[in-house]
């Protein structure tokens, strides 16, 4: 349980200081985390209509800001360069993650074009039943993803641990990015684009 704490605490902290400098993203984090946990009330009741949530507003506000605003090239504040931090990075880093969207933008295309998935589901009769598709195939991309990653992570460090931790901090990011950057709006409006990090700095 320690050496899981640990991991998990290092995992943050690295996810923090790396991937969230921007205070852009960080805001967008902000808006990602209160729209998960919505997704997360909803997976009780509406799976589908979850994952549409999901995926459609969370994951896209969330790689927005990686993508669009976090600062690449050498990490000034870290003293790393960016394949360092990809090379490091647990989860999915930025080449996993052309992969993963490119698969959750084709998904819908695919029930579009083959409503029935070669027979392997009910085919959708009208829009409705296509957006309830897609949140069906969204969930289980989103499931088939942290799954896999737990199992890569399992095979290349010898262990379930390192990978039990990333999907619990996955899982939980949303109360902690809420925790870390409900300020991130703020300082945004006060014009700081970037966020110095002095607890980074002292480390």
């Amino acid at each position: 349980m320690k050496n899981f704490l640990e991991l998990l605490a290092i995992q943050r902290w690295d996810d923090h200081r790396f991937y969230h400098q921007s205070r852009i993203n960080q805001t967008l984090h902000l808006i990602s985390a209160i729209s998960f946990l919505c997704a997360y009330a909803l997976l009780f009741v509406d799976p589908a209509t979850a994952a549409l949530v999901a995926w459609g507003v969370s994951m896209t506000t969330r790689q927005a800001g990686h993508f669009f605003f976090e600062p690449r090239g050498f990490d000034q504040i870290n003293q790393v360069s960016d394949e360092y931090k990809e090379e490091v990075k647990v989860g999915y880093n930025m080449r996993r993650k052309v992969v993963l969207l490119s698969v959750w933008g084709l998904l819908p295309l695919a029930l579009w074009f083959f409503p029935s998935m070669g027979g392997l589901i009910e085919p959708a009769t009208d829009t409705k039943g296509w957006l309830h598709d897609v949140g069906m195939a969204w969930l289980s991309l989103g499931v088939t993803a942290v799954l896999l990653r737990v199992l890569q992570l399992w095979v290349k460090e010898g262990s379930p641990v390192p990978g039990i931790a990333w999907a619990t901090k996955i899982i939980t990011d949303p109360v902690w990015d809420i925790l870390q950057y409900y300020k991130a709006p703020f300082y945004l409006l006060k014009g700081e684009l970037l966020d110095p990090m002095p607890e980074v700095r002292r480390s």
